[in-house]
């Protein structure tokens, strides 16, 4: 939905963020979610591809992390291999290939990562063409250590992912294997989450650039609103249900209220602590006029796709009567809302 003809200085974010992004090299990424998926030899395939096009292809600083049989060469066409970052900088050619992103440079290098030299070097017009396995993303790490007993001991952000204009998943062949069926189907599900991940990001990153102001996305973000009133775990535990049914985000919010005596403060946080149990993303907003927009501004600001509220009709429970509940389905377009009726506590 547009909401209206964007101000001035947002019509100047919008034409400085285009021209940033027409500035920039693209990110591709093989994502490999298994050992021995074979993500560095499609990035050095699909180098040759471009090499044989008539494109220069570098290759960034390797250390020790290649393994014989990914050598940039292979017998397929000449690629300038093993270049410092501030050769690749000062030559800008068109593609330059990084393995193992997520290995950490050599203390005088400028940058602490590889993932970070990628960066810079897509800021400066180089395509950048990397690898990387699922164990490596920092905010995965937990998942995966669970799936497979092991963690990986660098990692990349999420954000550096979210970054890359092209993500390409590598399915392990089954002769490659060395993991158990059931771990290499969890892992493949978590790295299809990744690239959805990704593909979502380019979606908001999109519509923020053409002013679309629209609460939608390829994940489930299930908001729940939370008060002093009624019983929120109920409404948590059907939240965290459908969060872990859907592989969604869960988050939690309340808008303080100042006026809150003792035992309601308790009360409040005892939800709250009770939504980090369940590994919700727990957000307390400042004292409102109006907490309904306080809301509803929050839940687009967080492209909620779902919101759980709680119901009392009480009339002497002020924060969610029924006019406020009217006003809160009429104002909520684009998420579904589920209302939890319930006595006050």
């Amino acid at each position: 939905m547009i909401q209206g003809r964007p101000n001035p200085d947002e019509l100047l974010r919008q034409i400085e963020s285009r021209e940033r992004l027409a500035a920039r090299g693209r990110l591709k990424i093989f994502l490999g979610y298994a050992p021995n998926a074979g993500k560095s030899d499609r990035m050095f395939d699909e180098a040759h591809r471009r090499r044989s096009r008539g494109q220069e292809v570098v290759v960034a600083n390797w250390g020790n992390a290649t393994k014989p049989h990914h050598g940039p060469d292979r017998g397929r066409g000449q690629i300038l291999p093993n270049l410092p970052i501030h050769q690749i900088a000062s030559r800008k050619p068109e593609i330059c290939l990084f393995d193992q992103m997520a290995h950490r440079n050599s203390p005088e290098a400028s940058k602490a990562h590889r993932w970070e030299d990628a960066l810079a070097l897509t800021e400066l017009g180089i395509t950048v063409i990397g690898a990387l396995n699922l164990q490596h993303i920092a905010e995965y790490q937990d998942a995966v250590e669970k799936i497979t007993g092991r963690r990986a001991a660098d990692s990349v952000p999420l954000s550096f992912i979210q970054a890359a204009d092209e993500i390409v998943l590598v399915d392990i062949p089954p002769d490659r294997s060395t993991l158990p069926p059931r771990q290499i189907s969890e892992l493949r599900e978590l790295a299809l989450l990744v690239a959805a991940d990704v593909v979502e990001h380019q979606l908001q990153s999109y519509m923020d650039d053409h002013g679309i102001h629209q609460g939608w996305g390829i994940q489930e973000r299930i908001l729940v609103c939370i008060t002093a009133g009624g019983d929120a775990r109920p409404m948590l535990d059907s939240a965290s249900r459908s969060a872990k049914r859907f592989h969604g985000h869960l988050l939690a919010v309340t808008v303080l209220q100042p006026d809150l005596n003792r035992a309601a403060e308790e009360t409040l946080q005892g939800y709250l602590d009770y939504a980090r149990r369940l590994d919700a993303e727990v957000h307390m907003l400042p004292p409102a006029g109006d907490p309904i927009g306080a809301i509803i501004q929050f839940a687009r600001e967080h492209r909620a796709t779902q919101l759980f509220a709680g119901h009392t009709r009480q009339s002497r429970w002020r924060f969610w009567a029924p006019s406020n509940i009217d006003r809160l389905i009429q104002a909520s377009e684009g998420m579904d809302v589920r209302l939890f009726p319930h006595q006050r506590s």
